[in-house]
């Protein structure tokens, strides 16, 4: 089985000391990047998408081209859904393969983001499928979805044991105090929170909006419990701006073949650093 659940590579990670990459894909280009380097550096990996995501490339063309390079790299790998809101999406999705899922009730109160949780990781366990959700709101665009700044919410501690006893979750993201998207400056991330959240839980933890934060930062994070690192505007970025280079000095250029080389080159590049900077080299 090439497309695992994220549960058994999240918690040999916890156990060893690194974190586990989840880089966000669109399409089989972006697919191919994140797989073929995640193999070359023998790294574990998780491919994400977000409900946008899945409907521009479709569920099954997702699965499949994830299924198919990792035979072909010899590579098991996590299909991942990435800030996913409803059960019956959710549903849906791990019927078409999918064994990693986050459900995100965090803008709702608490007691209902715990009632939402704990039916969607009841339905995914049976089915093999981890379950991720999030306590806390990052500030930023996901998708979809903004959240003003003055509107994050930062993830309280004691809240989060009561959170992972009621859901029976298998990892917890937590608001920390990065964002989606890049940063105007350099965010002061609540180290001695996230501290205080790990003495309270034993599932793995995972940090959303990991782009463009100081690999110190990410290092630090990960030695306080930190097993999950979320990467997505960083990737887009690196493949926008050398294909759109590309493309502005070679004007007739016509076959994606050829234009999308230096997009996927750049972009592999960002993916080896956040793999080293997990510290995940080796680790498959």
């Amino acid at each position: 089985m090439f497309i695992i659940s994220s549960q058994a590579m999240l918690r040999k990670a916890q156990r060893e000391g690194y974190a586990v990459p989840a880089f966000n894909i669109h399409n089989l280009e972006t697919l191919q990047v994140v797989v073929e380097t995640a193999a070359e550096l023998q790294a574990p990996l998780i491919v994400a998408g977000t409900p946008g995501t899945f409907s521009y490339a479709g569920v099954g063309n997702i699965v499949a081209i994830a299924g198919e390079l990792a035979k072909t790299c010899h590579h098991p790998l996590a299909v991942h859904l990435d800030h996913h809101e409803t059960l019956a999406d959710i549903e849906a999705k791990v019927a078409a393969g999918v064994r990693s899922v986050m459900i995100d009730g965090s803008h709702l109160p608490f007691a209902d983001n715990i009632a939402l949780v704990k039916r969607v990781t009841d339905y995914c366990h049976r089915y093999d499928a981890s379950v991720e959700a999030e306590l806390g709101r990052l500030g930023g665009q996901e998708d979809d979805l903004v959240v003003d700044g003055k509107d994050a919410l930062y993830t309280h501690p004691e809240q989060a044991r009561e959170f992972v006893e009621k859901t029976g979750i298998d990892s917890l993201a937590v608001a920390i105090g990065t964002a989606h998207g890049l940063y105007a400056a350099t965010p002061r991330l609540d180290f001695e929170r996230l501290a205080q959240i790990r003495q309270r839980v034993d599932v793995p933890l995972v940090l959303h909006g990991a782009s463009g934060l100081p690999t110190q930062d990410i290092r630090y994070a990960i030695s306080l419990g930190i097993c999950k690192v979320n990467v997505a505007t960083e990737l887009k970025i690196a493949f926008s701006e050398a294909l759109k280079n590309y493309l502005s000095t070679h004007t007739d250029a016509s076959d994606p073949r050829h234009y999308m080389v230096p997009a996927k080159a750049a972009m592999k590049e960002v993916v080896r650093k956040v793999i080293r900077d997990c510290g995940c080299e080796g680790k498959l």
